[in-house]
């Protein structure tokens, strides 16, 4: 019985230390994800909205078809 006891204490500080190093890296992460997605100015990537991108494409045909119209 000793034995299984002194298992029990060692896992329990292993479950222990390990969960630690969860909150550490649940820490990290969390600091990570803060800085990303503030990053629009410099690499950050927009979305668009479908309505957007119908106009954009709009436009986009109406100044091709000005450039073949005059040509």
């Amino acid at each position: 019985m000793t034995n299984l006891t002194g298992v029990l204490r060692q896992l329990r500080n292993e479950r222990q230390n390990a969960q630690k190093q969860v909150e550490r890296i649940d820490a990290a992460l969390a600091a990570l994800n803060g800085l990303s997605s503030k990053r629009q100015g410099n690499g950050g990537t927009r979305t668009l909205s479908a309505a957007a991108r119908r106009k954009i494409a709009a436009a986009q045909r109406a100044r091709w078809a000005k450039i073949k119209k005059a040509a």
